[in-house]
């Protein structure tokens, strides 16, 4: 590696940024910053514990919009936000179909073949955007957050994956399937 004197400045500049971070972390207004945040989690928490399929689905309805209109940094992050929603719109008319036997009847019919099923039920499009956007939430994971907006990323994937329970819960009702067992499931990531 040529010796540029490049890496030392990463090495400072990092340090910069680690000091005035600090530094700005300690103004008044990053402290309310920071108990807003925690408002937030606690209120996306109790969402997620209600067992209130409707309302964890229109929390995390809130915060696509918000990060939409407040917080799109380029032209990939608005596309994504985009896609999330449409599939979040389609996701609350399964909900509905699902919630009436009959109507769901045809969507179990249309997912009949084993790769369109998990866990014996459809993989139908609430499924599809739980798990896509279980996966989209732990991309966002991997960037840089400070610890609230962290635990705020992670109750949102906590109330993904319970949504997703209280999804197949619906699904086995409306298909007179007996509720599932218990236990450790072969099924990975978001369809648990």
């Amino acid at each position: 590696m040529a010796k540029t004197g490049l890496i030392e400045r990463f090495d400072r500049s990092f340090l910069q940024e680690k000091l005035l971070t600090s530094e700005v972390n300690k103004t008044k207004e990053a402290e309310r910053r920071k108990i807003i945040r925690q408002d937030l989690h606690l209120l996306t928490k109790d969402a997620g514990r209600s067992g209130d399929l409707d309302l964890i689905l229109a929390v995390e309805r809130r915060f696509l919009e918000n990060d939409l209109a407040e917080y799109v940094s380029s032209k990939a992050m608005a596309d994504s936000l985009r896609v999330a929603l449409k599939e979040l719109s389609a996701a609350e008319v399964q909900l509905g179909k699902v919630r009436d036997p009959e109507a769901y009847k045809s969507t179990d019919e249309d997912h009949s073949l084993p790769k369109n099923r998990v866990g014996g039920v459809p993989r139908d499009q609430a499924r599809q955007f739980f798990k896509s956007h279980g996966i989209r939430l732990l991309n966002q994971d991997k960037s840089r957050l400070d610890p609230e907006d962290k635990q705020l990323l992670d109750q949102r994937k906590v109330n993904m994956r319970a949504a997703t329970g209280f999804y197949e819960t619906l699904q086995r009702e409306a298909l007179g399937l007996p509720p599932k067992e218990q236990g450790r499931s072969r099924d990975k990531g978001m369809d648990r």
